[in-house]
C-alpha cells in the first residue's frame, strides 16, 4: 500500500479512501463513484473491525462476502481493494492498542446505546488514515453521527484529509440500504420502511411550522412501537453538532434508531427550516 501510494504521489495523483466493513451494496458503491470524482486514485478498505462491536453484538455473524465485493469493485475500476488483517491494523494487539476517542459528540444516541462503539470507529479510521494516507475520505450520511464524529477527529488532529459525506442510498420503498437489512424476515422487511416514513412525517411537521420538538419525537416513538419496532432513539437536533435546537435553528437533522427483530436500523434526514 505504501509503495503504491508513493508511486501515485510521484505522478501527482490524489488518493481517495472509502473505508468499509465489506458486504458491499449499492450504497457502498455510490461512495466509490463519489470518491472517483474527487481523486485520481480510489482505495477501498474492507476490514470488519472488532473494536467497534459490543459484547452482545453481531461481530461473528456480520456478513463477510469478500469474493463478491472484489468482483463489484473490479467493475467500478477501484484502484485498490485493501484488506488488512487484525495484526496489521492493531500491531500490538487490541488490548494494548492506542485508542482515539472523541468526547461530547459520542455521548448520546448510538454512543449511548452502543458503549465503546465510537471509540472503535475513530480508532480504526485513524489507523486506516495512517496506513493509506488519503487526501479525501468518503463516508455515507446514513451513519450521520459517525460522519460527524470522524469530521471532528480529523479536524482536531489536524489531519490533511478532506472528509466528504455522500447521500444515503435507499431502496425503492425508502428503506436506507444497509448490510444489516438482510437480518430482516420477510414480514419485518415489509415494516422496515416505516422508520424512514416516521422521519419524513416529523420533517413535514417542522416545515409546516411546528416547533414542539418533544411532542414530535414522542409521537414518532409511539408510532414506531405500534408498528412493531423497539425504538432506541428518535431525536430532532442541530445538524452541525447534535445539540438540541432552538426555535431559530436553521439546519436540523432528524435521526432515529430502532430494533426490528434481529436488525438494528438507523436513519436520518437533514432539512432546512
Amino acid at each position: 500500500m505504501r509503495e503504491l501510494h508513493e508511486s501515485w504521489r510521484h505522478h501527482g495523483d490524489h488518493v481517495a479512501l472509502v473505508p468499509t466493513m465489506g458486504n458491499l451494496h449499492a450504497g457502498h458503491l455510490s461512495l466509490v463513484d463519489l470518491a472517483r470524482q474527487h481523486a485520481e486514485r480510489v482505495v477501498v478498505t474492507v476490514f470488519v473491525n472488532p473494536t467497534q462491536f459490543g459484547e452482545d453484538e453481531d461481530f461473528d455473524d456480520y456478513p463477510r462476502t469478500l469474493k463478491r465485493d472484489t468482483q463489484r469493485l473490479k467493475k467500478l475500476e477501484a484502484d485498490v481493494l485493501f484488506t488488512p488483517d487484525v495484526a496489521t491494523v492493531y500491531p500490538f494487539g487490541i488490548d494494548k492498542a492506542t485508542v482515539v476517542s472523541v468526547p461530547g459528540l459520542t455521548r448520546n444516541f448510538c454512543g449511548a446505546s452502543r458503549p465503546g462503539h465510537f471509540d472503535g470507529v475513530t480508532t480504526v479510521v485513524a489507523r486506516l488514515f495512517a496506513l493509506v494516507q488519503p487526501d479525501v475520505a468518503v463516508f455515507g450520511q446514513k451513519d450521520y453521527q459517525q460522519q460527524l464524529v470522524i469530521r471532528h477527529m480529523t479536524a482536531d488532529l489536524s489531519l490533511p484529509i478532506r472528509v466528504i459525506t455522500a447521500p444515503t442510498m435507499r431502496e425503492a420503498d425508502g428503506l436506507a440500504m444497509s448490510s444489516r437489512n438482510q437480518y430482516l424476515s420477510e414480514s419485518e422487511r415489509a415494516i422496515a420502511p416505516q422508520l424512514h416514513a416516521s422521519l419524513e412525517k416529523i420533517c413535514k411537521e417542522l416545515q409546516n411550522g411546528k416547533r414542539d420538538f418533544d411532542q414530535l419525537e414522542n409521537d414518532a416513538w409511539a408510532g414506531l412501537e405500534a408498528a412493531g419496532f423497539v425504538p432506541d432513539y428518535v431525536a430532532i437536533r442541530r445538524a452541525e453538532n447534535l445539540e438540541p435546537p432552538d426555535r431559530d435553528c436553521d439546519e436540523i437533522v432528524v435521526l432515529a434508531a430502532a430494533h426490528l427483530g434481529k436488525a438494528r436500523l438507523i436513519d436520518n434526514i437533514v432539512i432546512t427550516i
